[in-house]
């Protein structure tokens, strides 16, 4: 039966291997250490009221901690709602009241969030994680008066996580996570990706994000490897401990790779553990690829969404130079297909929506029955609101979200195009582009650009940048040059945000 708790079932197999390290340096954990204290905290918070397909939030940076809550959910039945650790007290609110969640667990640096939430009656309980001060029941004093309880292993179908979509496209939305789909995700994964028991790979990005968990948190613990914690995201750190973890496979997003490129410590750093390395998220500018190929390490492109499990495509060592770009194949028991806007199926090289389909999909948004019936299908498709193209040897490309899309002129403009043409661009440190009414084009684009300290670019010289790459209809008509894009906490431009600073 399949089931969300990969980490009871690597325990089972090879409790002794090393399953965290902290980044730091300081905790190191095998399997079946970690499991059992993820057991004695199911039984814990049990004796709380957080029992079987009860909905509790939990908002706490990357830590020992939130792992041993987020399994104890997979033992216990229990569904828990990860909560952003940048989410202002007012948006936690409208999560918390969506979801149900009537108790949040709470880790340390989060004390003030949790008191408000408890104030103002989205929340009931707090449950405070070691080194958590505040009002709330010390998780410790839980654990240390928990009796072992049995649970029934939950079904396939029952729901383990509400993940709840970054709001870049407006309200935030929950996507019911069963547990057949945190099972399969990690196992075809480990698959698929050809991950070892010897591979050790660093997360960085948040674990309350479907990044963080299926990528690589349960993958790498379905084949039994070492994940690395850290708490935050620090390039210099990022690099040093990669060199000294002797790390083999890391995910980042562009925005992520871009940053640790332009460390000054990646000129120097031992690459020599590195297997390869992957993005995701968002489409990623060829050239990035390319400096990293430059410094002798393998890259590679996914695709995943929340809605569908982060990892839904893979290509071979090989395929990586020859098809740079591609975010691959579909995985074992994936079926992909680009649908036109008459609702045919696409040729080779034509660009539509992705469509996806397979036992790693989602079961819906909760308490969103609109929203669940536009984006997934009765025949069990699901609609990416991607736009996409396969190449004539099945081999998918990215152009960019479906509704980011414009028409200018009567031709069709995807801005990641335009951005990754931007980003290559010395004098600029971050760029993005948003479509507008146009009443000569119809729509044209707006540019973002944050520049690099010192820069001396303008409008005039970057559109004779943009001239000798694209053609002229995908030139932004208008230019904002700003000191920030607004980003979500996984790294992707808000771009809503962006149009709102044009009214």
């Amino acid at each position: 039966m399949l089931h969300a708790d990969i980490l009871g079932e690597r325990a089972l197999l090879t409790p002794e291997r090393e399953a965290v390290v902290l980044a730091d340096g300081t905790r190191r954990l095998s399997y079946g250490e970690l499991d059992q204290l993820a057991a004695r905290t199911a039984s814990a918070l049990a004796s709380a009221g957080v029992t079987r397909g009860f909905r509790f939030g939990l908002l706490s940076a990357n830590s020992i901690e939130f792992l041993q809550v987020l399994f104890s959910a997979a033992k216990s039945g229990a569904i828990v709602v990860p909560l952003s650790t940048r989410a202002t007290a007012h948006e936690l609110e409208g999560i918390l009241a969506d979801s149900g969640a009537r108790v949040l667990v709470y880790g340390p640096g989060f004390e003030s969030a949790a008191a408000a939430l408890q104030s103002s009656g989205a929340v009931e309980k707090l449950v405070a994680l070691p080194r958590a001060a505040g009002s709330g029941f010390p998780l410790d004093d839980l654990l240390a008066a928990a009796k072992p309880s049995a649970f029934a292993p939950p079904s396939p179908d029952d729901l383990f996580a509400l993940l709840y979509t970054s709001g870049t496209t407006g309200k935030p939305k929950g996507v019911m996570i069963p547990h057949r789909m945190v099972a399969w995700n990690a196992w075809n994964t480990a698959v698929n990706w050809s991950l070892r028991e010897e591979d050790r790979s660093p997360i960085f990005t948040p674990l309350y994000h479907a990044g963080g968990l299926g990528a690589f948190l349960t993958p790498v613990f379905a084949a039994g490897g070492t994940i690395v914690l850290h708490d935050r995201f620090d390039p210099a750190e990022v690099w040093r401990v990669i060199e000294r973890e002797r790390c083999t496979v890391v995910l980042g997003v562009p925005t992520i790779w871009k940053m640790l490129l332009e460390a000054p410590e990646f000129a120097t750093v031992d690459l020599s553990s590195i297997r390869w390395l992957i993005s995701g998220g968002a489409p990623l500018p060829a050239w990035i690829i390319e400096k990293y190929q430059e410094r002798g390490v393998v890259f590679k492109q996914g695709f995943g969404m929340t809605e569908v499990g982060v990892n839904c495509f893979s290509m071979t060592v090989e395929d990586s130079y020859r098809k740079p770009g591609s975010i691959g194949r579909p995985m074992m028991y994936t079926r992909a297909r680009i649908i036109a806007e008459d609702g045919s199926e696409c040729g080779a090289d034509e660009v539509g929506e992705l469509q996806l389909h397979g036992p790693h999909v989602s079961m819906g948004y909760w308490n969103a029955p609109g929203a669940t019936s536009e984006s997934y299908l009765a025949d069990g498709w699901f609609r990416s609101g991607d736009s996409a193209r396969r190449d004539a040897d099945g081999f998918y490309y990215i152009a960019g979200r479906k509704k980011e899309m414009f028409i200018s002129g009567g031709v069709n403009v995807y801005p990641a195009e335009i951005e990754a043409e931007l980003l290559q661009n010395p004098q600029v440190a971050d760029a993005a582009v948003i479509g507008v009414e146009d009443e000569k084009w119809g729509e044209s684009g707006v540019a973002f650009v944050v520049l690099t300290p010192g820069s001396t670019a303008d409008q005039e010289s970057l559109t004779a940048w943009l001239a000798e790459r694209l053609s002229s209809v995908k030139h932004p008509r208008r230019w904002m040059f700003v000191e920030a894009l607004p980003r979500s906490p996984y790294g992707k431009v808000e771009k809503p945000k962006l149009k709102a600073m044009l009214e």
